[in-house]
């Protein structure tokens, strides 16, 4: 149960113009729990939007630079890292497959490391850059280097900010408690 009071229909007309970018047209499925969760704030909803649609909404030049595949990479990192199921299972659900992971990166994004051999070596280094992050809040000045050499330096800044952004976003889901969408997918049994 969250520990917040989500948004819920019947919507006020304000409230129903602040979720309804966030709906799906013609979808049965509801607005996400973390979308109802932010627009219950509506000035820190507002303050966050922008970042989220950076990541997550093509829109050159004013979006990231990173290919779709390397953020869900990160993102599953990050969430299964933050032990965070209910954004994981969003990504994976919405995002994984249509990106070209196979099932055996999905499962390692929670159960593997870097080492993993689902990972190619590109790959590696990003689940390495999580990892990194995630355990000493800085990069090794090898890893700096062996991305270095296969992103530009404002993807690397994308990706640092990527990082530590959907820390942000499992900090929120995590202390509220948001119950994992009823159709996403769950993390992998050991």
């Amino acid at each position: 149960m969250p520990r917040i009071e989500l948004l819920s229909p019947p919507y006020t007309p304000e409230q129903e113009a602040r979720i309804t970018p966030y709906s799906t047209r013609g979808s049965a499925v509801s607005p996400l729990a973390i979308f109802r969760a932010f627009a219950s704030h509506p000035a820190l909803q507002d303050a966050t939007k922008s970042l989220g649609r950076f990541h997550l909404v093509p829109e050159p030049p004013r979006s990231a630079t990173l290919s779709q595949r390397d953020r869900e990479i990160v993102i599953d990192r990050v969430c299964a890292r933050c032990d965070c199921e209910y954004e994981w299972g969003v990504h994976v659900t919405t995002f994984a497959y249509r990106v070209g992971l196979t099932p055996a990166q999905v499962t390692a994004t929670v159960r593997g490391g870097s080492d993993d051999p689902a990972w190619p070596p590109r790959d590696q280094l990003l689940i390495r850059l999580v990892d990194e992050l995630h355990d000493t809040a800085a990069l090794s000045d090898d890893l700096w280097r062996a991305l270095a050499a296969e992103w530009q330096q404002a993807q690397i800044l994308e990706l640092l900010i990527l990082t530590g952004w959907y820390h942000s976003v499992a900090y929120l889901v995590n202390g509220v408690r948001l119950d994992p969408e009823p159709w996403a997918a769950r993390f992998p049994q050991a």
